[in-house]
């Protein structure tokens, strides 16, 4: 089953009314990207008094805020516990208290704009007796950051594999769309503006902040860039985190779906979460099932992935038929710490948030908060502790080492990338339909792809750093394994560091 349709909650939603054109005058702040991180921070400086405009270069909430699974969380897996193992308690609760400020604000708005919400209780499960220390590992460094967790001793009841578990009451489900939908609604009746279309290819702050884009130039006194990984390379944040796609499939079921929101800190992932009238669109109860990610551009294949989800579905859920599957793209930092702040060498002029580690529904108002506090000269002593401890977080050995594990896998995808395109010349026979092979043309690599009929040939290097790119069958997409760009067949860029489109070449195969 091929993971490019739409998600769930985009199959019968509404377009997001936005603004035309490009924002008129000079703004206070410019947010760039009209996802969570950015429609939040807009509306927060809206109602601290600043003249905002966010532009987004797609549509309202297109990539990851609106293709995740709606669960609002505290317990997040085993990454408690994994920070607990090489970070003071200390951090470990800040990033608990981030999260729990990130929830508060978006369950506070979303009960009042009518957002459909419910309570779940989240739980952390192994699937395998191996896999209980983790939970162990959970539980006790949660208990240590003041969350109330408790023990979770399998019943029966449930009809997928679970030797044990460690949950959390009291946490949310949603639907991200509608929740977007209510930030855009409110941040422009309270007098922000919204421009979809719009693409940024460049930032300057001197001699004043100012944004190149398809459209033509904005100027601002600050620029806010919510783009899930920066659009500026100062800081090297590229390299300071990893990024990982997840896959999801919703199904229809017959029986009943498990009323919590679960999910695996041991094997292949499964991220499991009942979908009802009271929280997601429609009138009929959904299962989606997740899991099965890998960094991008390093997966054997995407398909294969998505056709594994609905087939362990299917095993513990016999009735199980797929409605829709698609995939979202996160960024992990090394030390599991999103990076939120100002970006070195810019005079303080631009900010951003980058490194969410696929928890973007709590860390995204957490960092709007953040981002918010600067910006409006809340004094340092005024902020929250969570935000003073996290600001003055040390790098422990443990986080350089997964930075360096993670940057010999780039050096690796670097080289193999060049050589393994040499293999094979062009012309190439033309590729099946949903396929694309990299050949070369004298010492360039080059990407041949089929889709909705159309054979296509684009010069298959990443224009950010220069890796050779590799073929998303599950999406058909050209995805750069270094840092995370990815594009369309056609070569027009859809996220990732790189800020231009693949150049597109005059012939293609037979």
């Amino acid at each position: 089953m091929p993971a490019s349709r739409p998600p769930l909650w985009k199959l019968s939603a509404p377009p997001v009314e936005t603004d035309p054109g490009l924002p008129a005058g000079t703004p206070d702040v410019v947010v760039v990207g009209a996802g969570l991180t950015g429609l939040v921070t807009a509306l927060r400086l809206t109602r601290a008094g600043r003249r905002v405009a966010v532009v987004e270069a797609g549509t309202v909430g297109e990539l990851a805020s609106g293709g995740n699974t709606g669960k609002v969380s505290l317990l997040q897996g085993k990454v408690l516990g994994t920070l607990r193992r090489h970070h003071p308690a200390s951090l470990v609760r800040a990033y608990v208290e981030a999260n729990a400020e990130g929830a508060a604000w978006l369950r506070a708005f979303a009960e009042a704009e009518g957002v459909p919400i419910t309570t779940r209780t989240a739980v952390s499960y192994a699937q395998t007796e191996a896999g209980m220390r983790h939970v162990e590992a959970e539980e006790r460094a949660a208990a240590e950051a003041g969350l109330p967790v408790h023990r979770l001793v399998p019943d029966g009841s449930l009809p997928f594999p679970l030797v044990g578990g460690v949950a959390l009451a009291g946490q949310s489900a949603l639907d991200p769309m509608a929740v977007l939908r209510a930030l855009a609604r409110r941040l422009r009746a309270e007098g922000g503006t919204v421009h979809a279309g719009i693409r940024v290819t460049g930032v300057r702050t001197l001699p004043h902040p100012r944004l190149t884009t398809d459209a033509g130039p904005i100027e601002a006194d600050s620029i806010v860039l919510a783009t899930a990984t920066p659009l500026l390379d100062r800081g090297l944040y590229f390299a300071k985190t990893r990024g990982l796609r997840s896959h999801a499939v919703a199904f229809e079921l017959d029986e009943p779906a498990p009323e919590g929101m679960y999910l695996s800190v041991d094997g292949a992932t499964r991220s499991l979460r009942a979908v009802t009238p009271d929280d997601g669109p429609g009138d009929v109860a959904r299962l989606i099932v997740g899991g099965n990610g890998s960094p991008v551009g390093r997966a054997y294949s995407e398909r294969a992935a998505v056709d594994d989800l609905v087939a362990w579905t299917r095993t513990h859920f016999p009735s199980a038929r797929p409605v829709t599957a698609w995939s979202a793209q996160d960024y992990e930092s090394h030390d599991l710490i999103p990076f939120i702040g100002v970006m070195p060498r810019t005079g303080g002029a631009v900010r951003f948030a980058t490194g969410y580690g696929k928890w973007g529904l709590t860390l995204a108002p957490a960092a709007a908060a953040r981002i918010t506090a600067e910006i409006t000269g809340v004094p340092w002593a005024e902020r929250p502790d969570w935000m003073r401890t996290i600001a003055r977080r040390m790098t422990v050995p443990a986080d350089l080492g997964r930075g360096g594990v993670e940057n010999v896998a780039v050096g690796w995808e670097a080289a193999s990338g060049w050589v393994d395109a040499q293999r094979r010349p062009v012309p190439v026979p033309r590729p099946a339909e949903g396929e694309g092979v990299i050949a070369h043309r004298g010492l360039t690599p080059v990407g041949v792809s089929t889709v909705d009929g159309i054979t296509r040939g684009v010069r298959a290097v990443c224009p950010h750093l220069g890796g050779v790119l590799r073929w998303n069958d599950a999406e058909c997409t050209w995805d750069c394994p270094l840092h995370a760009s990815r594009f369309r067949a056609d070569g027009t860029r859809i996220e990732g560091p790189a800020v231009h489109d693949l150049e597109t070449l005059p012939r293609t195969p037979d």
